[in-house]
């Protein structure tokens, strides 16, 4: 698919007058991606083969372990995720031997343009455009595989335009976005298993149960192979290392350097992904390589330098986490036990959360852990959750807490402080917040 040259123009504007042409920032329906990509002349029958993954937490860490194991493998990996943390670019991984990179402005320009022309005006959300090029982005170079996230659910999603996945992945499913996928955990679970699709293997994470009746009826009916942890495959810790066990054998690595139990359990998701396709045959080696070296910032990511870093109290350490729903909140309160085990620090957890979000859900998790709350706003979100409301969400919970003008503002005033040990800090509660964070601390992701 051969485009034509984008006319010099700053992507950020781009970006805002693309986001003008729908009123809404989420509205779910595949009408206008169907039209869309039938002006395009179909990208998303062109690409190469696709790995689709659903689920409510740690998609973007499942997908950052089966790339890092694919190019270990010598694979060619193109990525789509979403959102990003400080440029869109993150969203657009094109994969090449030896590695792949971010797509630069200049390819970012070409395509959004391309799609913004064919579109003619017609009313269409700034994901689906994005959607529509990243299909057009990847159709354009030779890959071995597609990392296909959804954004938002399933069913509706932009993304449910693939007909023939090699593999659909479904991440831990638990509440979150209530108010666009329903207000139970069978409801949910219906919108995330819809991307199933017919005789493709279906590679699930441990569940909870009703969550599980509901995926494995839908892998019933498209006939679709059932690969789910706990059953078919199993992953654990054994003297800090990665076990995990398949009706093919063991497999004993390393553990991942992303930090926290639940990365075992999403890396164990990758590999019974990657087991569980036929046209791969990876090592052993590719496999360890993969999860040691994986990476994906904003998940209990320690920030070990950076401008930001500096302001905070002398000797403390600085966590960074862009969970914000109460599933997210209990895996990352799980791995601040494991830090405090290894070596005791005092706990303070600034946060920052947006609008539509349950404060309260998310901060109980940690009501064990820390009385010390600092609130934040979150810079250049108008849908932020005010201070005061997630103050007062820590309050019903019996937290100590205060408000801060900014994450810098937080550090200084722990900063004045006196701590007979050196406080461990943790940033948290949304992902714009982590990528506020990271743009400021001078560390965005490469």
């Amino acid at each position: 698919m051969n485009l034509p040259a984008a006319r010099p123009q700053p992507l950020g504007e781009l970006i805002a007058r693309l986001s003008a042409l729908h009123p809404k920032r989420i509205d779910l329906s595949l009408d206008r991606m169907h039209r869309l990509l039938a002006r395009l002349d179909h990208p998303e029958r062109l690409l190469p083969p696709v790995i689709h993954v659903a689920g409510t937490n740690g998609k973007g860490s499942t997908i950052a372990y089966l790339r890092a194991i694919l190019e270990a493998a010598g694979l060619r990996v193109h990525v789509f995720t979403s959102p990003y943390l400080v440029r869109i670019n993150e969203c657009f991984r094109l994969g090449e031997k030896g590695g792949g990179r971010l797509a630069d402005d200049g390819e970012l320009r070409r395509v959004l343009e391309h799609c913004e022309q064919v579109n003619a005006g017609d009313p269409i959300t700034i994901f689906e455009m994005e959607t529509a090029a990243a299909f057009c982005l990847f159709a354009e170079h030779d890959a071995d595989v597609v990392l296909l996230e959804t954004g938002l659910g399933g069913r509706l999603d932009a993304t449910n335009v693939i007909d023939r996945p090699i593999a659909v992945v479904i991440t831990p499913v638990s509440m979150d976005h209530t108010e666009f996928l329903g207000n139970s955990l069978t409801v949910i679970a219906g919108e995330k298993a819809a991307i199933v699709k017919r005789g493709a293997p279906v590679i699930c994470a441990e569940q909870a149960p009703e969550a599980m009746a509901v995926i494995e009826a839908q892998a019933n009916r498209m006939r679709a192979p059932l690969h789910a942890a706990g059953q078919q495959w199993h992953v654990g810790v054994e003297r800090g290392r990665l076990v995990y066990q398949d009706e093919r054998g063991l497999m004993d690595l390393a553990a991942p350097k992303l930090f926290g139990r639940h990365q075992f359990d999403n890396a164990g998701l990758a590999i019974a992904t990657l087991r569980a396709i036929e046209a791969f045959r990876i090592g052993m080696g590719a496999f360890e390589a993969g999860i040691v070296g994986a990476e994906w910032p904003a998940r209990m990511q320690r920030l070990v330098s950076g401008a930001l870093v500096d302001q905070g109290p002398k000797g403390c350490e600085i966590w960074l986490d862009g969970g914000h729903n109460a599933e997210g909140g209990r895996v990352a309160a799980a791995a601040l036990g494991d830090l405090e085990e290894r070596v005791s620090r005092p706990l303070v957890v600034i946060a920052g959360m947006m609008a539509n979000k349950d404060a309260g859900a998310f901060l109980a998790n940690f009501a064990g852990l820390t009385r010390h709350i600092v609130a934040v706003s979150i810079p250049g979100r108008d849908n932020a959750m005010p201070p005061d409301r997630l103050a007062d969400a820590a309050r019903a919970l019996g937290m100590r807490v205060e408000n801060a003008a900014s994450v810098e503002a937080a550090l200084h005033a722990l900063a004045r402080l006196a701590y007979e040990v050196p406080p461990r800090i943790l940033i948290t509660g949304s992902l714009y917040l982590a990528g506020h964070v990271l743009a400021i601390n001078g560390t965005p992701p490469a």
